[in-house]
């Protein structure tokens, strides 16, 4: 028997295009009686009697694995019910780029029959912690997979940011935000603002300006157990917001700090045997890709 027994399915919402591969996967998953729990929005799309929606908890406690269906954005909507539970994650791409959601939906009974049989590779992704302190006190606390991005709150306009590695100063610049991303977010928000690539098995985070009007401030790359804070001093006039993975939103007043450490938990993901990280490179960022020749 599998060690995957009870599977979640947890799906993109507001997508009918996932219908049929939704559908698919159930009615593979029945035909070998194994225990389903579907989200409500998987629920909708497979449309019987059997396929009742259940709560993010209720998957989250019965699950031993969950099957996302759609992009990374799904993935990491998914991950923040998951990641304390230490309940692996297998992703299916039905999204744009999908670093995270590695299995063509063209390849769910050849691939998902090997994960079953136990032929895959499990990688163990550390995601960050960010705790907002507000006058002495942590007013809330969140895990990113990718990134903790401050930026302001207005759309135009730059905030002053002071940054501090293991309480010593890094430095105090005036930019558009600021992204602290693990080598998993290292090829999201971080690489468009001209962050390196940072392999997943690599301890590191990186800290990335956003747009720094000083352009000599550059990305640096830290060990991740180090502890960041980012602080918003007080003097600013405007306030800003810290986004956890695009997902969750802290409003950032001056005089706040926020603090970002390495946390306990980490993010379980089931790959294929054969899954290979510069493969994936390759193939989402299009190096292989010759370019068009159009002279005559």
């Amino acid at each position: 028997m599998s060690q995957f027994s009870k599977i979640g399915i947890v799906s993109k919402p507001d997508d009918q295009h996932i219908a049929s591969t939704v559908q698919s996967l159930y009615q593979y998953l029945s035909d070998r009686s194994l225990d389903i729990y579907t989200d409500a929005v998987s629920a909708k799309l497979i449309n019987k009697a059997a396929a009742k929606p259940n709560s993010p908890e209720e998957i989250a406690k019965n699950s031993n694995l969950v099957i996302v269906i759609g992009g990374d954005g799904t993935i990491l909507h998914a991950s923040h019910s998951l990641i304390q539970k230490n309940i692996p994650l297998l992703g299916i791409n039905l999204g744009q780029l999908g670093f995270l959601a590695e299995i063509n939906p063209t390849e769910i009974e050849k691939q998902l029959g090997q994960i079953l049989a136990g032929h895959y590779r499990e990688e163990k992704r550390f995601v960050l912690q960010a705790s907002l302190v507000r006058n002495g006190k942590t007013i809330n606390t969140s895990y990113a997979v990718n990134d903790v991005v401050v930026h302001a709150m207005q759309m135009v306009r730059m905030i002053e940011i002071e940054t501090r590695v293991n309480q010593q100063h890094l430095n105090t610049l005036r930019a558009d935000g600021y992204i602290v991303a693990t080598p998993t977010g290292s090829t999201a928000y971080s690489l468009s603002g001209g962050g390196p690539i940072l392999h997943p098995n690599i301890n590191a985070i990186v800290l990335v300006p956003i747009c720094p009007h000083t352009l000599s401030n550059r990305p640096i790359v830290i060990d991740a157990d180090s502890e960041v804070e980012i602080l918003l001093p007080k003097q600013n006039r405007h306030t800003a917001l810290a986004s956890i993975d695009g997902q969750i939103n802290m409003d950032f007043m001056p005089g706040d700090t926020l603090k970002i450490q390495k946390a306990q938990c980490v993010l379980r993901l089931i790959q294929p045997k054969n899954y290979d990280y510069f493969d994936v490179l390759r193939e989402k960022l299009r190096w292989s890709t010759q370019p068009n020749n159009t002279r005559s």
